[in-house]
């Protein structure tokens, strides 16, 4: 989805003329560039906003709650019969946006943009921004008034591997996977999604 997004520098701007790794991987190898299909979201002015979306993007893919592509009428559908707090990530329509949040309120199911201005993600209409969406999702979880409670899996019941990094994260804290006395191969695990969603 956002691999195949491309960075326009700008005249004065940090990193200019960056491209994605995906791109210069594909010119090497012309035969498979027929099969790239570009995104309808618009290219990025700088290299970091292109690296904090494609992370963002990989540790949506490991969360287990990023259903991609989808309306706002799919989203809904899968949420009108679960508890008020449910929530799921996916891609917003809007060319404009990388994600909405769908999430189930008292009132049924409602969808939130979330947007990313100046290298930060907020919700459309709050002030609040974060560096991290991850972020963002942990403050509404741990709101008093919590709208967000828990999060709709694509699987129902996570791998044993699953449950047991959000357990280590929850203990450990996801800054601390360095610290942790365990094999380079299970830190790089930890690595892929260190958030206690």
């Amino acid at each position: 989805m956002v691999a195949h997004s491309s960075v326009e520098g700008k005249q004065g701007t940090e990193e200019p003329q960056a491209r994605t790794e995906a791109s210069q991987s594909q010119r090497s190898r012309p035969s498979q560039q027929a099969a790239v299909i570009q995104t309808h979201f618009r290219p990025f002015n700088y290299a970091r906003d292109f690296k904090t979306i494609a992370k963002t993007t990989s540790m949506l893919e490991e969360s287990g709650f990023y259903w991609g592509p989808m309306t706002v009428e799919e989203a809904h559908q899968k949420l009108k019969k679960e508890p008020v707090g449910t929530f799921l990530i996916r891609d917003s329509r809007q060319s404009d946006v990388f994600f909405t949040l769908s999430y189930t309120a008292q009132n049924g199911p409602v969808s939130v943009r979330i947007t990313f201005k100046n290298s930060k993600f907020s919700l459309t209409g709050s002030k609040q921004s974060f560096d991290c969406l991850f972020k963002l999702l942990e403050l509404y979880i741990s709101s008093p008034k919590k709208g967000l409670v828990r999060p709709y899996r694509k699987e129902p019941v996570q791998s044993l591997q699953q449950l047991c990094r959000r357990r280590i994260i929850e203990t450990c804290g996801g800054k601390d996977i360095d610290r942790i006395p365990v094999h380079p191969i299970l830190k790089d695990f930890l690595h892929a999604f260190p958030h206690p969603l």
